[in-house]
This record gives C-alpha cells, structure tokens and sequence, in this order.
C-alpha cells in the first residue's frame, strides 16, 4: 500500500496523468470549514467560530475577502458544507447464483482528512474481508476504530463459529465500545458500521449507535439489499446504543 508523495511517483512511473481535483466551489468550503476549528478552550484562530449552517456577517465577510464575487448563495453553500461535511464511503457485498462471493469497500472519505491518511477502506481484514467458505463483511464510518480491531475479518470469524451475521457484527462493535469502557460521551464523537453477508445469503447491517442527527433530525442507519427477485429496497441496521435527538 502506498500513498502520499511515493504513491504520486509511482503512479508518474506508470503513466498515469495527474489531475487537480481542487475546484474553488470546494476551496471555498474548505475555508469556511477553518473558521469553525476550535482548540480545547473554545478559541478560534479566525473568528468567533461556526455554530450553524447559516454564516454570520463576520464569517461571509471573511470568505467573501478571498473571493468578492462570491454569490450570496455560494457563500451558504459553502458554510452548509462546513457544518454537515461529506463522507463517501460505500460496501459492497455480492453473492451470485453459482455461490461465489466478492466485496469491495470504496471511499473518498470523510471531506477534510489529513492528507496522506489511510483509512480502513483499502485495509484487507478492516475495511473488507470475503471468504468464500463463510461469507463477507465490511464497514462504513470512522475507519482508524475499525482498523483497531480489524473489524471485518473478525465478523467473517464470527461467522465462521456459528454466529448470526447480526450477532457477528453487534460483537464487533461491543469490541469497539469496550475500548473506551462504554463511555456513552467519548462514544458518541463517532459512529461506526458493520454490514455482513453469509454464504447462504443471509445477511446484517449493524450500527453503533441507533442513529445519528443529520440536519436538524434524527436519521436511523440503514443498508440496501438486493436478493434477484425485484426492485432493491432498504432494511434498517440493528444498532447496540441507542441515541437521544
């Protein structure tokens, strides 16, 4: 595995062209984002910090210095961006007719990351694991709580000594929650899921927390499913703690 500067020097070795992704809409966003840091007591080197989506006239002041032209739409989008940031990762588990199973975790991540992180998503065992004899599983959410406890090989473990998928999955994440003593207040600064997928095609989604507050309401987990008889339809994640709008 590689990344950062070595991963670019390789990837020029082979011919690959380089592309900047950077567009100013989300330059803009990644600005407003640094306005909302804050260091243990509450201090914010640029302003008096982002408490809502909606910018303050001192806040858009700041954005609208780098780029005047800035539409006041823009400026709200931009902040929007800032207080509810992207994530962008998908598992994908797959059981044909012939009985062969295949998985893949993809990701661009939670907007902001460090550069050069690696998540869980590329890490066989964390972000993904298949064995043909048991099953498969993978995860979405914070990815360095799962590298800890190689979450996806251990729910295809689960599985392989007799546990339900769900059951396999709540295990996993019961590991994660002993690891900061079930601290509900240090548990709730991340979440976490598990999806799992047998070989006899039975299969769990399961999350740490039963759901998360996502613009103003409570919003449960839920995962897709697809068995070849129709339409593909939502079935909701079993969850091990339950949280408080």
């Amino acid at each position: 595995m590689m990344a950062g500067e070595g991963a670019t020097r390789f990837a020029r070795a082979w011919g690959v062209p380089e592309i900047n992704l950077l567009t100013e809409r989300s330059r803009m966003a990644w600005m407003a984002w640094k306005q909302s840091l804050r260091d243990a007591e509450g201090n914010n080197n640029w302003t008096d910090g982002l408490d809502a989506p909606a910018p303050t006239a001192k806040q858009a002041a700041a954005l609208r210095q780098i780029w005047p032209e800035a539409s006041d739409e823009m400026i709200a989008w931009a902040f929007e961006m800032a207080h509810f940031p992207t994530t962008g990762t998908i598992n994908c588990l797959a059981l044909n007719a012939k009985g062969e199973m295949s998985g893949t975790t993809t990701t661009s991540g939670m907007a902001w990351k460090i550069p050069g992180r690696v998540g869980d998503s590329p890490i066989i065992g964390a972000g993904v694991f298949v064995d043909q004899e048991i099953g498969a599983a993978g995860s979405t959410g914070r990815g360095e709580e799962n590298i800890r406890v190689v979450g996806a090989h251990a729910i295809v473990e689960n599985m392989r000594h007799g546990m339900e998928p769900k059951d396999a999955c709540l295990d996993v994440l019961k590991r994660i929650a002993k690891s900061y003593r079930n601290d509900p207040a240090k548990l709730s600064k991340f979440d976490i899921n598990f999806y799992a997928l047998r070989k006899d095609g039975v299969h769990a989604g399961a999350s740490l927390w039963s759901g998360r507050v996502q613009r103003g309401y409570m919003a449960g987990f839920q995962y897709a499913v697809n068995d070849g008889t129709g339409d593909s339809r939502l079935e909701k994640c079993v969850w091990l703690l339950e949280r408080k709008a």
